[in-house]
C-alpha cells in the first residue's frame, strides 16, 4: 500500500485551461482531488476529457491558470503517473511478447538501454499477476484477445508502481469478464491509497468504482473549449440535471447507466 501522500493532494487545478499550439480545448478547471480518490471524468466527445488527461501528464499545454500534480508541475510528476491511453498505437503484428510490452513501462524511470535486473523482472511479474495475465507472459502480444491486450497495457501502466493512474476510456469494447476484472482492480488501487482518474461514458462504472465525478460540457458554439458542468463527491455531483447539462445533444438514461453521444470525436 502506498503511503506517499502529499499535502497538496493528487491534483490541484486553479482556473486551469489546457490545449495545443496555444489553442485552448478545455478551460475553467478549479478543483482539488485528494490522494486515494477515484475520479470519473465524464462528458461528451469534444468536451476535452483526453486533453485534460494529457495536461495532467504535461503533454498538453497549460494555456491558463495553475496545475499541480502530486505537489509538482505536471512535467515533473510524470514519472509518478501510470497511463492507459484510449487507443494504444502499438502495431499488434510486431513480434513482441506480453512481458516485453509490460517491461516498456519501466523505461521512463530506468531508460530503455539499462538492464531491468532482478528487481525489474519481479515488478513485471507482479504487474502481470495483478491483471490476471501471468500465464500469458510469453505469449505474443498480437495473439491476445482485445480484452487481454487492454489488461496488458494496464499492467504496463502499473509496473512502475505509480501514485496516480490515468485511464482513458479503458472499458471500451471489453466483455463482461474483462470489465468486472478491471472494476475490481480500480477498487483495489483506491484501497491502497493510489489515485485513479478514469475517463468514461459509462455511468455504471462511475457508480461502481469511483468516489468523485467531474462532468465536462462542450462549448456553447462549435470550436469553443469544453468546461466543467459539475465536480464533487459522486453522490452529490452526479445528478440528472448536471448530466443533462453536460450532454446537451445526447440521450441520457441514468437508470440504465448509459450516455449516448452524438458529437464528433475530440
Amino acid at each position: 500500500m502506498t503511503n506517499r501522500a502529499h499535502a497538496d493532494g493528487a491534483l490541484t487545478l486553479s482556473g486551469a485551461a489546457f490545449g495545443y499550439a496555444g489553442i485552448t480545448r478545455v478551460e475553467g478547471l478549479t478543483l482539488t482531488l485528494d490522494e486515494g480518490a477515484a475520479l470519473a471524468l465524464i462528458g461528451p466527445n469534444g468536451s476535452g476529457k483526453s486533453t485534460l488527461l494529457r495536461g495532467i501528464l504535461g503533454l498538453a499545454q497549460l494555456t491558463a491558470g495553475e496545475a499541480r500534480v502530486l505537489g509538482m508541475s505536471p512535467e515533473h510528476a510524470r514519472s509518478h503517473i501510470g497511463s492507459l491511453p484510449q487507443a494504444d498505437t502499438r502495431d499488434a503484428s510486431l513480434p513482441v511478447t506480453l512481458r516485453q510490452v509490460v517491461t516498456m513501462g519501466l523505461y521512463r524511470s530506468r531508460g530503455a538501454l539499462r538492464p531491468i535486473g532482478r528487481e525489474g523482472r519481479a515488478a513485471v511479474t507482479r504487474a502481470l499477476e495483478r491483471v490476471g495475465l501471468a500465464a500469458f507472459a510469453g505469449r505474443r502480444f498480437g495473439e491476445l484477445s482485445g480484452g487481454q491486450q487492454q489488461r496488458g497495457i494496464l499492467a504496463r501502466a502499473l509496473v512502475s508502481d505509480p501514485r496516480l493512474l490515468l485511464l482513458d476510456e479503458p472499458f471500451n469494447g471489453l466483455d463482461r469478464e474483462n470489465r468486472e476484472a478491471l472494476l475490481r482492480l480500480v477498487r483495489e488501487l483506491r484501497a491502497e491509497g493510489r489515485t485513479v482518474i478514469v475517463s468514461t461514458h459509462d455511468l455504471e462504472i462511475a457508480q461502481a468504482a469511483c468516489t468523485h465525478v467531474l462532468l465536462l460540457a462542450t462549448g456553447h458554439a462549435p470550436g469553443e473549449p469544453g468546461h466543467p458542468a459539475a465536480f464533487g463527491p459522486l453522490d452529490e455531483a452526479l445528478t440528472l440535471d448536471a448530466v443533462q447539462h453536460a450532454f446537451q445533444d445526447t440521450t441520457v438514461e441514468l437508470d440504465h447507466h448509459t450516455v449516448t453521444t452524438t458529437r464528433e470525436t475530440e
